[in-house]
């Protein structure tokens, strides 16, 4: 659907899982009253999960039932999607995509600290160091959308949510 028959922008918060996804878009919802629809926690609601994968310990996702069951709530806009996937929603859903990167140091200590290990934490950090997402997002996106934002530190949550805001208040304006 066309930007201009939303009264409010879709965004897209994607990245490694450990990057910081979660905590930004908690921050953003309850600084700009977006909805934060964490498509994890919307796959296993509505039950969009196929078999489990032993290799990395987790079930699989059933992408075109999350994508129907998402439709709706997506045409109306106000959403900021929180995924560690790019590439299977529809580009006409987003009006900006964030990718979150995070140095793998940190990110090895924070995927650790999670539980993660062999090859799960192995292809987590090995995603990150080919920048396995961004280049997701990038392909599936038109450039001028997407962009690339460091989430190492506190300071940088802190930036990272006021740039978007910014962003925010401009897609306001242009789209009155």
């Amino acid at each position: 659907m066309p930007t201009a028959e939303r009264n409010a922008p879709n965004i897209l918060v994607t990245g490694t899982p450990g990057v910081g996804k979660s905590l930004l878009c908690q921050e953003l919802a309850g600084k700009t009253g977006l909805i934060w629809l964490d498509v994890s926690k919307i796959a296993v609601e509505n039950k969009c999960l196929e078999e489990f994968d032993e290799v990395y310990q987790c079930p699989v996702l059933d992408e075109d039932k999350l994508l129907d069951g998402m439709e709706d709530l997506m045409s109306e806009g106000g959403n900021i999607v929180d995924y560690h996937g790019a590439d299977f929603f529809p580009e006409r859903w987003f009006d900006i995509v964030f990718v979150l990167r995070t140095d793998n140091t940190i990110l090895y200590d924070r995927l650790a600290a999670r539980g993660y290990s062999g090859k799960k934490l192995e292809d987590n950090i090995d995603c990150e160091i080919f920048q396995t997402i961004l280049e997701e997002a990038r392909e599936s996106y038109r450039e001028e959308i997407v962009h690339e934002l460091q989430s190492n530190t506190p300071e940088e949550l802190h930036e990272n949510v006021n740039r978007i805001c910014q962003w925010l208040q401009q897609w306001k304006l242009d789209n009155k």
